[in-house]
């Protein structure tokens, strides 16, 4: 993402309940968030000055906080209108909204029970997670070697910081490589998602995603699948496993920051970005900026 560091910006961070500047947002080095990962958050979109599915991504934000061990001492609608009133100080229309809740700095140890739980919001114009030119031709994915953790290992329902660290490792390298992004498995093998996105498969006519048992339900996901079922599409979730991939005609992503985003290979398949995957497109482009689907 182009543009001056994300620590010496112009604007206004909504911070524990006050506007401050930008520059000043700033924590203590021993946060217990920084060693230790206690921290959760969320990514919003907002179109036409509106976020997309505020309260959705609010009330997720306080159900990873309760994953997480800790309670965010905001209700949903104040931090509904504490994510308003960012975009509004930053005169943003079209842009990204990130809220995080974290530990912070009166206990430094595994435990942290003392610790003051702590809320900032910001905002920016953010035009698209992938370039134009890879989202028109279908982004390449590489299989990444680290896996999605069991239910029983992590708090998978949660958008947690500390399990984004192997989407970064698998992200760095895939790019490295000259992809895109990474396709993530789980210990069991099987397909899950990308580094931060959900995946879709078009097969034999109908779209088959993996179930999100060990990985976010993205509200993004949930939105096109009731576009997809609004055309007649039928739905399929399931296990899904490598060696299915060679059987989708197209591929897509689904996400806040990634939208609706063909793929054009993953490994040695290829796939071209076809009729279904630009209906969705367009559907989800008109539903988040309330027009009405063509």
């Amino acid at each position: 993402m182009a543009g001056p560091a994300y620590d010496d910006r112009d604007g206004l961070i909504w911070m524990d309940g006050h506007m401050v500047p930008w520059r000043d947002a700033r924590l203590h080095l021993l946060t217990h968030a920084l060693h230790y990962a206690s921290s959760v958050f969320e990514g919003e979109r907002a179109y036409e000055g509106e976020i997309f599915r505020l309260t959705e991504h609010t009330e997720r934000l306080h159900f990873s906080a309760g994953q997480m061990g800790f309670e965010i001492p905001w209700s949903v609608a104040g931090i509904d209108d504490a994510c308003r009133a960012v975009l509004a100080a930053n005169d943003i229309i079209d842009g990204y909204v990130r809220p995080i809740a974290w530990r912070g700095s009166e206990m430094m140890g595994v435990s942290a029970q003392q610790n003051t739980i702590h809320l900032a919001i910001a905002a920016w114009p953010w035009p698209s997670y992938f370039s134009p030119e890879a989202r028109n031709a279908g982004i390449r994915l590489r299989t990444s070697e680290w896996r999605r953790p069991p239910p029983e290992s992590a708090p998978v329902h949660a958008k947690a910081a500390g399990l984004y660290m192997i989407c970064t490792l698998s992200k760095h390298k895939a790019e490295r490589e000259g992809f895109h992004d990474a396709l993530m498995l789980d210990t069991r093998g099987q397909v899950c998602e990308a580094t931060g996105a959900n995946i879709f498969l078009h097969i034999d006519g109908a779209l088959h995603t993996p179930l999100p048992d060990c990985f976010l339900d993205g509200i993004t996901r949930r939105t096109v699948i009731d576009l997809a079922r609004a055309r007649g599409i039928e739905i399929v979730e399931r296990a899904m496993f490598p060696d299915e991939l060679g059987d989708a005609r197209e591929v897509f992503l689904t996400g806040t920051a990634a939208e609706v985003t063909p793929v054009g290979a993953i490994d040695g398949h290829k796939y071209k970005v076809g009729a279904l995957t630009h209906q969705l497109m367009d559907d989800y482009e008109a539903l988040v900026r309330g027009r009405a689907p063509a």
